[in-house]
């Protein structure tokens, strides 16, 4: 079963031959400059080319105030030249600096992140999260001006309601604005809440959906099981889909990585790579070695029954 290349497609930006996005919540946190640059390195080689990052990328963190990712990003595009060879995504909504959505806010956030990232443009910039205190119409035509000053390639809507993107879309084709093409929400093989009234938007609406959190956290890789301990900042919130359900899916996804001689975390990101609207999965790499396993899943084909299994299984 392979995926539908019209779902790969988001306006401008062509994914089929990389149905990946690398996510770059890691760059500057957890990943080092050095580490950060090995990966970009090998995801590129790899055949790469989505980038995934966000402003407030790592806010969270002691010590950080927003801007980390991006700036690691930028100075690896800076020093290896290849910024026309990489999609670069990123938000606008959550860094401290630049709260909500206000016209203003999506101005000067995205000026911002230009600078950050070195570059002239931003190729997916996404609302990456609603703000009900602004008015849709303010929001949909600061971004769509964004498009029009050629500062933004196409726009992306992330953790919106499927009420919500019903209108946004409504005050684009009313006010003759650019209409988001990419959708980014929580899903994978162990959080399937986005298959009801949000997939049936990105239908309705035509949006290319790349879903974050693609191994849950970790859980995914196969490393949480029973008795394991894993040393890593997400470790307790993977360890939460260690129940029956849980269990189950482990089991089939390491029957099919046997019979494919796969890692596990590739064939959980080849399963949500080819559900419906599905134009990429984003996962992040710390290392080289987690790297591995997603740049097989760009290419790893399940069978019917494989699909149907891990289906089953995690439902």
């Amino acid at each position: 079963m392979t995926a539908n290349l019209a779902s790969a497609t988001l306006g401008t930006l062509d994914l089929s031959r990389a149905p990946l996005a690398l996510g770059g919540n890691v760059f500057g946190w957890t990943a080092d400059r050095s580490s950060s640059y090995a990966v970009l390195d090998a995801f590129v080689a790899g055949g790469g080319t989505m980038i995934d990052t966000a402003d407030v990328y790592s806010a969270w963190a002691p010590g950080h105030s927003g801007g980390e990712s991006e700036t690691v990003i930028g100075e690896w595009l800076a020093s290896r030249g290849r910024r026309d060879e990489v999609i670069v995504a990123t938000k606008v909504s959550e860094h401290p600096e630049h709260k909500g959505l206000a016209a203003s806010t999506v101005r000067s956030a995205a000026e911002a992140s230009l600078r950050r990232l070195q570059t002239d443009r931003i190729d997916l910039y996404y609302a990456h999260f609603d703000d009900a205190s602004t008015p849709l119409e303010e929001t949909a035509a600061a971004f769509s001006a964004l498009v029009d000053e050629g500062l933004v390639r196409e726009i992306g809507i992330s953790n919106y309601t499927a009420a919500r993107i019903d209108e946004w879309m409504g005050v684009a084709e009313r006010d003759g604005l650019h209409r988001p093409v990419a959708l980014q929400p929580h899903y994978n093989l162990m959080e399937r809440g986005f298959e009801g009234d949000l997939r049936a938007a990105a239908v309705r609406h035509g949006l290319g959906v790349l879903p974050y959190w693609a191994l849950a956290k970790g859980f995914l890789t196969g490393k949480y099981r029973d008795g394991a301990e894993v040393d890593s900042p997400r470790a307790a919130q993977a360890g939460e889909y260690l129940d029956d359900r849980g269990r189950r899916v482990l089991a089939v996804l390491d029957a099919v990585a046997a019979d494919h001689g796969a890692p596990v975390a590739a064939v959980a990101v080849a399963w949500l790579r080819v559900q419906e609207t599905v134009a990429a999965p984003i996962a992040s790499a710390r290392t080289l070695e987690q790297l591995e396993p997603l740049l097989t899943a760009m290419t790893l084909e399940l069978s019917d029954f494989e699909l149907a299994a891990l289906t089953a299984a995690s439902a």
